[in-house]
C-alpha cells in the first residue's frame, strides 16, 4: 500500500516541485496539504496550496491554513526576490476555486494521525510551527506518527537565511526545537544535502518535454527562482531543496545519514542554527534529546534524474 503523507508548505517554488513530486509518486498517497508562513504568507500559501492541486488534477485532496505567525512573534516576511510576490515566479495565477477545511492545520494534522495510527508520515517543508502547534494540542501524536521528515535546518553546512541558519527553521525557531526535542523519529534533510542536489539548465530544459501540466507549470515558475539562484550562488541552474524531502521518504538510501541529537538556537546571531551534538560527548543542553537522523550526503544526480522520471510518466 502507498505511504500516507502530510505536505505541510509554503508553496513556494521548491514546494511546488516537491507536490507535485509526491503527487505523482505510485508510491505514496498525500492525505492532505497543511500551510504555513515563510516563502509567502500563510493566506497565500494556502491558495497557492489550492492553485497547485487544481493543476494536478487532485482537488480531492484537502487544504488545511496553518498558523499565520510564529510561536513568539510575528512572521518577519515572506522572500518575493526568491520566489516571486506571488510564491509563484511571478506568474500571475487565476484565484482557485476551491476552498480550505474549516479546521485548522494543527487540528487537520492531529485528527489524521489519531484516525491513522503509525501510517502517516509528516513531511514539514516549511517553517515548524503547524507541527509544534499540533504537539501541543495533542502529546500523544508522537505515539502515532510514522515518521516526521523535514526539509530544514543545517548541522555541518552555512545558513541561507542567515550566517548561521537556514530559512525555514529561522522562521521559528522556537517551534523546531520543541519538534526536534519530542519524543518521535526525526529526519532533517536540509543544507548539509540539498546544497548538493543541483538541477542544472539541461535537467529544467528536458520538463519542457513531459507534456504534462505539472511539469509545465514547473516550467514557468522557474525562471524567477532559477533567477536568484544564478545571482546569489553563481550556479547555473537550481538547489533542489523541499524535493529531496520526499526523495528521503521515497528511497533513503540516496542519503547518507548521522545521528546526533538537534538543539535549535533562539537568540542572537544564532537565532535558527541547528545545533548537532557531535563530538560524542552529550553535554547539558542535549541532555535527554532524541536522536534525529541527520542526511550529511546525498546521491544528487540520481535524486535529480527520479524526480525527473516521476513527473517524466505523470
Amino acid at each position: 500500500m502507498p505511504r500516507k503523507i502530510i505536505i505541510d508548505t509554503d508553496p513556494g517554488v521548491d514546494d511546488t516541485m516537491a507536490i507535485f513530486f509526491a503527487l505523482c509518486s505510485p508510491e505514496l498517497e498525500v492525505v492532505g496539504l497543511t500551510s504555513i508562513f515563510g516563502n509567502v504568507h500563510t493566506e497565500l500559501a494556502t491558495k497557492n496550496a489550492l492553485r497547485l492541486l487544481e493543476i494536478a488534477g487532485r482537488t480531492d485532496i484537502p487544504v488545511a491554513a496553518g498558523a499565520v505567525d510564529a510561536l513568539t512573534g510575528p512572521f518577519e516576511g515572506p522572500v518575493p526576490f526568491v520566489h516571486g510576490a506571488d510564491g509563484q515566479g511571478d506568474i500571475d495565477l487565476p484565484d482557485p476555486a476551491g476552498q480550505a477545511l474549516d479546521i485548522s492545520a494543527a487540528q487537520f494534522i492531529v485528527e489524521q494521525l489519531r484516525a491513522h495510527p503509525g501510517q502517516i508520515t509528516l513531511a514539514p517543508v516549511g517553517p515548524l510551527t503547524n507541527i509544534a502547534l499540533a504537539l501541543r494540542l495533542e502529546p500523544r501524536i508522537t505515539e502515532w506518527v510514522d515518521e516526521v521528515v523535514l526539509m530544514g535546518g543545517n548541522a555541518l553546512a552555512p545558513g541561507n537565511a542567515s550566517p548561521a541558519g537556514e530559512a525555514n527553521i529561522r522562521n521559528d525557531p522556537e517551534a523546531a526545537d520543541l519538534v526536534f526535542g519530542a519524543d518521535w523519529q526525526v529526519t532533517m534533510v536540509g543544507l548539509d544535502v540539498t546544497l548538493r542536489v543541483h538541477m542544472t539548465p539541461e535537467h529544467i530544459a528536458e520538463y519542457a518535454t513531459h507534456g504534462n501540466a505539472m511539469s509545465d507549470h514547473i516550467v514557468k515558475v522557474l525562471p524567477h527562482y532559477r533567477n536568484y539562484f544564478e545571482s546569489v550562488y553563481e550556479a547555473k541552474g537550481i538547489f533542489v531543496h523541499d524535493s529531496s524531502a520526499i526523495a528521503y521518504i521515497l528511497d533513503p538510501t540516496l542519503f547518507t545519514l548521522r545521528r546526533w541529537p538537534i538543539r535549535v538556537g533562539t537568540q542572537g546571531l544564532g537565532r535558527g542554527k541547528t545545533w548537532p551534538a557531535t563530538g560524542g560527548r552529550i553535554l547539558p543542553p542535549w541532555e535527554g534529546r532524541p536522536l534525529v537522523n541527520v542526511c550529511v550526503d546525498v546521491d544528487g544526480e540520481r535524486l535529480v534524474e527520479m524526480e525527473a522520471e516521476v513527473l517524466r510518466k505523470a
